[in-house]
């Protein structure tokens, strides 16, 4: 090689770390291309999320004339499958195979649990609508309800297992990196099938609905196919059927041993539910409020989405220095008191600004957050246990999530309510009364999230290794 293009190859060996955002987290044992191909399970389940909560949401409501609580109950059905991620990953753990595999079966039977309720799915929304010829209604509300419990339970299994096998692939020091390089694909997943579900029914027909909903089984299947080809390794001396497996409930009691994960897990919980019970109120509060236009609201999406992206960049800098993660997550929920605050006095003082700025301060606030209890998350991976590590922050993430925006809704809509008959008083009649509720809840989860935190944040955090010190665009979580 010349003295020229050895100079250029030697230039891009030094900038390629700094400039390709995933670069670091891959190694010899797992190269970036073999761990891209592992994360392409994230964009089914990505692709899943997006379909049963924000497509079909809206198709069900609009389309096909479905009443509002059933689509509810139906778009909520996968939740009841979270809290067994814990189980999930503690089971891929200790699995039993003459084949030597322990998590592929799990993320195998993810996916033709998600590709069969995808499969069904469009008949059976079809027959719940009434469009449908030749079939009683009850046998759609039965088939749409098994339809969105087996993508549920798919996605999760999916989930839980595909990340404790990325953790067992990654380097120790490289797991942090890794496991967010598959969040940021999962969150490639949601954005890029959202865009192409919106063209694909943009003028919407039955035919469309099967075709799309179909489809999205029939990619489903291929790319968790491609993503599982040759990743783990097979081992029968570890899945042997005469290996003793422990009792879930006292793996469980050795995994809290201690405190620290359990209060850790509540952090999460709390500051999780304590960021997201306003995640379907801002634009109705903007609008309502604030009579913001249908554009103004729009905008708040990528006013959030920014926020985020500067807490990302902060933490990021903070634990490159060495800052203990817990303190970037207390940071977070700190930031989002002021945040809820902003919001709540933008409403009194009708200003679109403070609104604005509210909004930005806690997308702001909950990217440190995520942050914060990601890295420190990964900590609990240890000790042969990343597949329950892992399942009971998913789970927990997960669930608090969920729950929570599901609360802030009905907070939102009783208090309203209540409101408008005049039983709260003359005082608390506008429509600001119930999205002020709502807030006020918020900043007191957040403030629970303090105390939760509070003490893990007093022990003393692990010296920092030469990878942690480069912590950067990596470590980008959900």
């Amino acid at each position: 090689m010349s003295a020229a293009p050895a100079r250029v190859a030697s230039l891009w060996k030094t900038l390629a770390p700094k400039f390709l955002p995933f670069a670091d987290a891959a190694s010899a044992e797992l190269p970036l291309a073999r761990l891209l191909r592992l994360s392409l399970f994230q964009i089914s389940v990505g692709m899943a999320v997006v379909l049963i909560s924000g497509t079909l949401n809206r198709l069900m409501i609009v389309e096909l004339g479905v009443q509002a609580w059933l689509v509810a109950a139906m778009v909520g059905l996968p939740l009841l499958f979270a809290p067994f991620r814990a189980l999930v990953g503690f089971r891929s753990d200790h699995h039993k195979s003459h084949l030597g595999w322990k998590r592929v079966p799990y993320i195998w039977m993810g996916t033709l649990l998600q590709f069969g309720g995808l499969a069904i799915m469009p008949f059976a929304l079809l027959i719940l609508s009434g469009e449908a010829h030749g079939g009683p209604v009850w046998a759609g509300t039965a088939g749409a309800a098994l339809a969105f419990l087996l993508v549920g339970a798919g996605l999760h299994t999916t989930q839980t297992a595909g990340l404790a096998l990325a953790t067992d692939l990654a380097e120790e020091d490289k797991r942090p990196r890794v496991v967010a390089l598959l969040y940021v694909m999962l969150l490639v997943g949601m954005a890029g099938s959202a865009m192409l579900f919106g063209w694909l029914l943009r003028d919407f027909t039955q035919i469309k609905l099967i075709q799309v909903i179909q489809g999205a089984a029939v990619v489903t299947l291929v790319l968790n196919v491609i993503a599982l080809w040759k990743q783990e390794a097979r081992r029968p001396e570890l899945t042997r059927h005469d290996r003793p497996r422990p009792d879930f409930k006292a793996v469980w009691r050795d995994f809290l041993a201690g405190g620290r994960a359990g209060r850790l897990l509540i952090a999460v919980g709390l500051g999780t539910a304590g960021f997201s019970m306003q995640d379907i109120l801002l634009e109705p509060y903007g609008g309502e409020v604030l009579a913001l236009s249908v554009a103004g609201t729009t905008t708040l999406t990528a006013i959030f989405a920014a926020g985020s992206l500067a807490g990302f960049v902060l933490a990021a800098r903070m634990l490159g220095r060495g800052l203990d993660p817990l303190r970037i997550a207390a940071l977070g929920a700190l930031v989002g008191i002021f945040a809820f605050s902003a919001v709540i006095f933008a409403g009194a003082l009708t200003s679109p600004l403070l609104f604005r700025l509210g909004t930005a301060l806690i997308g702001f606030g909950g990217g440190l957050f995520a942050v914060g209890t990601l890295t420190a998350a990964m900590t609990l991976a240890e000790g042969g246990r990343s597949g329950l590590a892992l399942g009971a922050w998913g789970a927990v993430q997960a669930t608090a999530a969920g729950v929570a925006i599901a609360l802030g809704g009905a907070i939102r809509d009783g208090v309203t309510t209540l409101g408008a008959q005049g039983v709260l008083g003359p005082a608390f009649t506008g429509p600001q009364v119930g999205y002020g509720v709502v807030y006020h809840l918020e900043i007191a989860l957040l403030f629970v999230t303090l105390v939760a935190i509070g003490p893990l944040v007093r022990r003393p955090a692990p010296a920092a290794t030469p990878h942690q010190s480069k912590f950067g665009l990596a470590e980008f979580p959900v």
